[in-house]
């Protein structure tokens, strides 16, 4: 929000173009604003985004590879909370892609 833009989103509207597959932006959803993560530890991380995210048409995911992007994996805590909100749905395939990663 302070950029003034999601560049995981840019991230994900380039590799839709080059793969020819649909972006869809507004697939999984924050439930709730969080703080940021950047000065948080590792555990506060995860309790930071744990069960904030929903999705908002799991219908139209049922038997679909989806590929997840992520600008910078640091602790996986986002990415594990985004995974855990689509692993309900049915026959779902989930990928994910990111731009770099944090040293552990």
């Amino acid at each position: 929000m302070q950029r003034g833009y999601n560049q995981s989103e840019q991230f994900a509207i380039g590799l839709g173009e080059t793969m020819k597959i649909p972006v869809d932006p507004y697939a999984i959803c924050r439930k709730k604003e969080t703080e940021t993560q950047t000065k948080k530890s590792r555990f506060r991380r995860w309790q930071n985004v744990a069960e904030v995210f929903d999705v908002t048409n799991p219908g139209s995911m049922e038997m679909k590879h989806v590929l997840i992007v992520d600008d910078v994996i640091t602790t996986g805590a986002t990415l594990e909370s985004c995974i855990h909100a689509l692993s309900s749905i049915h026959g779902i395939r989930i990928s994910v892609a990111t731009i770099a990663a944090a040293p552990a």
